[in-house]
């Protein structure tokens, strides 16, 4: 998606900005991610405020939505948004500014314990009733092997995708950032979703299983729903690479197939 800068947003929705904020004396245009049409860190009469937004025609506008709903239920690794506005053909969300760098997955990393570390915290959530937001079992349904899906239910809440752009390292902690698609379900599920990331990031298939063990739910998962994951991985992201035949598609669809095998749902 391309990005614009904040000043080229409508000016009813720049006022609405500062109506929350109080005048805006600085602007920085953000270049990482690939989902928002604005992201702006701001200097206000408040402190300052990062800006994420999209336009509200956009097809992953539901998607900023669900992430404005879940942000009052996530831990405090996970920084705080201030508001959420629709206005004027746009969708913005207000949040703490977090100075921080990407995390660094590769093998032998100091950030993976980091990692790992906010991850924990995030698995003793449960996914609140009273929020619409997605289902495991609805999300993996048209890749998880028939008779499988029942594996992935449960009441965590999850994040699903451990980009490395999606965890900011600050200080001595990982906080976990960009929640377009939290899920509730089987708690196994992120720890699989990590393991995938660090695959990308140069960890063998075995190397990066032996992190996701480090978690109970994936140690506790039976064997045969960690197979139907890998068996859900591997068509999902086939899936993908076959609709945005891209270098970085294929190689996520190979190591897909590589973690299906390295945890028995080889095809």
């Amino acid at each position: 998606m391309s990005r614009i800068p904040f000043e080229q947003l409508p000016a009813d929705v720049r006022q609405a900005v500062v109506d929350k904020t109080g005048s805006v004396h600085a602007t920085e245009t953000v270049r990482g991610g690939m989902n928002s049409g604005i992201a702006s860190v701001l200097g206000t009469e408040s402190g300052s405020v990062f800006v994420k937004g999209i336009p509200t025609d956009h097809p992953q506008a539901g998607a900023q939505r669900r992430e404005a709903a879940i942000a009052p239920h996530l831990p405090a690794s996970c920084p705080g948004l201030y508001w959420h506005l629709e206005l004027d053909g746009w969708s913005l969300l207000g949040y703490e500014v977090v100075n921080g760098r990407h995390a660094d997955y590769t093998p032998g990393s100091p950030d993976l314990p980091l990692v790992e570390a906010a991850l924990t915290e995030l698995q003793q959530l449960k996914a609140p009733a009273d929020i619409e937001i997605k289902d495991a079992v609805d999300r993996w349904a048209n890749y998880a092997p028939r008779g499988t899906l029942h594996y992935f239910g449960g009441d965590t809440l999850l994040h699903t995708d451990f980009a490395p752009d999606n965890v900011l390292i600050v200080g001595e902690r990982a906080r976990l950032v960009d929640w377009a698609w939290p899920t509730r379900g089987a708690a196994w599920i992120d720890p699989g979703a990590l393991a995938l990331r660090l695959m990308e990031a140069g960890h063998p298939a075995e190397a990066a299983v032996a992190i996701a063990e480090h978690f109970p739910s994936w140690r506790g998962a039976e064997r045969d729903a960690l197979a139907a994951f890998g068996v859900a991985t591997t068509a999902l992201w086939r899936e993908i690479a076959e609709g945005a035949e891209t270098p970085w598609t294929r190689n996520m669809a190979e190591h897909a197939k590589a973690l299906a095998h390295a945890i028995g749902g080889g095809l």
